[in-house]
């Protein structure tokens, strides 16, 4: 049969196929059709039709094995989740393809509260910050009198720092040296004076990746020297992914929920006394303010953990990633160098410290131009090198992203144009985030069986809920984390996407579910309202 009359079949004539009726080309006109298949070519066709590569054959007809299977890939890799992303989120995104198909469910919309992903909830961008990277990506804009005066010289400052006046030029390895500069100017601003080398800034993509790669620095040893690196829990599921791509050991220490999320020197204590029985600790993580649990550290707690890390020699690592989104009365945010060297020389010149910032979170949002940096202090100049040569594998950070970095840290003065426009759409984003924070607050403690802390920073509440027992047993029936469980049945009846606090780490017995508190205020009330009604009935239905 020619290749023509094979290369299709019909719903019709498939089910034909299936049922038996054809038995091949010989068959009657009535029983076969002309586009008869062979099972092996009908093999083939409903593989490529689910997206399946075709079987290869070897030359004797024998199929060839792959080369990388789930048995001979890297296992690390195995071991990595990450909840941000995780289950939840894929049927969210299947719920809104069914939506959009006209299949009926108990929702209009996803509500999508899974990820602090501020502009894909609605947070606008600075304008100031765009039209200085539209200038930048097309500079034929600077002969345009619509741009302010102060967004065309900035972007020409960037520009002569790039090669051939281009973003899409590579930079060097460690940032571009003029963003450097910036960033350490900024620094020294925020910490009163404290002087800040633009030699220790590193551009990265991203806080994320200066964070993986300074862990991917700190990994040694085996058995007992292991690496060991301590974080919090709850966590942010960056962390425990890359330690277990690294196989690094994970050393958990819990935060205080009944005290606001604080951090406790006595569970520091007892969580690396315990680790020292089968690894080596040689670095503590903190995140501050918090995430996913909101909180802001003291200055008596930083100045109580820098302590502890020099006396058990543990290297810091500092994601300051929100340190502008503080709305609590009575917290302010502390950055772990400030604190360090105003402690005086013991520690200053001693404590190794790494601390990131982001684009992507505080008043900006910029999630998707990958914009980061981190500063290094007190690092052995020989592994300085060896971090220098590490990011310069990658070859640089994205250079959009890089300008953009410029930016916040060198925004618009008191005086140019665009220094009005721009603290006013600052201070309304800010604002808005603080009215939230207090808005979910509010709303969830109102709710029986759910425990809200303050919100005192970040973009994320972390409530403790209480699941009945009938739930826990049937989650278990179905092999499902308790609180997985229950935000799967939410997302399912109310199209809200949250995160179950198993995906961050909580102590046992406990449950809770992540939320940022992004959406805009009429949505996050509707939102809110929808939890709140969601937890009533499913405490009923499982009473």
């Amino acid at each position: 049969m020619s290749a023509a009359r094979m290369r299709f079949v019909s719903p019709r004539n498939l089910r034909l196929l299936r049922t038996g009726t054809c038995t091949g080309p010989q068959s009657s006109p009535l029983t076969c059709p002309a586009s008869y298949v062979s099972p092996r070519a009908l093999s083939s066709l409903t593989a490529s039709r689910r997206g399946l590569p075709k079987e290869k054959m070897s030359e004797n007809g024998i199929p060839r094995p792959k080369v990388l299977t789930l048995d001979t890939m890297n296992p690390t890799v195995k071991m990595v989740e990450y909840a941000v992303r995780g289950p939840i989120v894929q049927r969210a995104v299947e719920l809104e393809k069914e939506l959009s198909e006209g299949i009926e469910k108990p929702f209009a919309e996803v509500i999508k509260a899974n990820i602090g992903d501020a502009h894909a909830m609605g947070q606008q961008p600075i304008t100031f910050f765009r039209q200085v990277l539209a200038l930048c990506s097309y500079p034929e804009l600077l002969n345009d009198n619509t741009f302010p005066e102060d967004a065309k010289n900035r972007a020409r400052r960037i520009l002569q720092s790039c090669g051939g006046s281009s973003l899409g030029a590579y930079s060097p390895s460690q940032g571009i040296n003029s963003v450097r500069q910036d960033v350490a100017n900024y620094i020294e601003r925020r910490d009163g004076g404290i002087p800040c080398d633009a030699e220790n800034i590193y551009l990265t993509t991203g806080a994320s990746d200066g964070i993986v790669t300074m862990l991917k620095l700190l990994v040694f040893g085996q058995g007992m020297d292991r690496t060991g690196v301590m974080i919090s829990i709850p966590q942010y599921p960056l962390y425990s992914a890359a330690l277990a791509e690294l196989d690094a050991v994970q050393i958990n220490y819990y935060l205080n929920e009944d005290n606001c999320w604080s951090m406790d020197i006595t569970e520091l204590q007892r969580a690396v006394n315990k680790a020292r029985q089968h690894c080596l600790p040689r670095a503590l993580c903190i995140i501050n303010p918090g995430n996913p649990t909101g909180q802001v550290q003291s200055r008596q707690c930083i100045e109580d953990v820098i302590r502890f890390a020099a006396k058990e020699r543990l290297f810091l690592m500092a994601d300051e990633v929100y340190q502008d989104n503080v709305y609590a009365e009575g917290c302010q945010f502390h950055s772990f160098k400030k604190v360090l060297f105003e402690m005086g020389p013991e520690y200053s010149e001693t404590v190794e410290l790494a601390s990131f910032h982001s684009t992507s979170k505080c008043y900006m949002g910029e999630c998707g131009f990958r914009g980061g940096y981190m500063e290094v202090i007190n690092m052995d100049d020989e592994v300085k090198l060896q971090l220098t040569k590490l990011v310069s594998v990658r070859l640089c950070a994205p250079v959009p992203g890089q300008a953009l970095l410029d930016l916040v840290v060198n925004p618009p003065q008191p005086g140019e144009p665009s220094y009005s426009s721009f603290i006013k759409e600052r201070t309304a984003t800010l604002s808005a985030l603080a009215e939230k924070a207090k808005l979910t607050e509010q709303i969830l403690n109102t709710v029986p069986g759910i425990r809200c802390n303050p919100v005192q920073g970040a973009m994320y509440s972390f409530p403790r809920i209480t699941i009945p027992p009938k739930a826990i047993q049937e989650a278990q029936e179905k092999g499902q984390q308790p609180d997985m469980f229950y935000c799967m049945k939410m997302l399912e009846e109310t199209g809200i996407c949250l995160v179950p606090g198993s995906g961050f780490g909580q102590k046992d017995g406990t449950y809770h579910f992540r939320m940022t508190i992004l959406p805009p205020i009429d949505k996050l009330t509707i939102l809110l309202n929808k939890v709140k009604e969601f937890h009533r009935k499913f405490t009923q239905q499982y009473s």
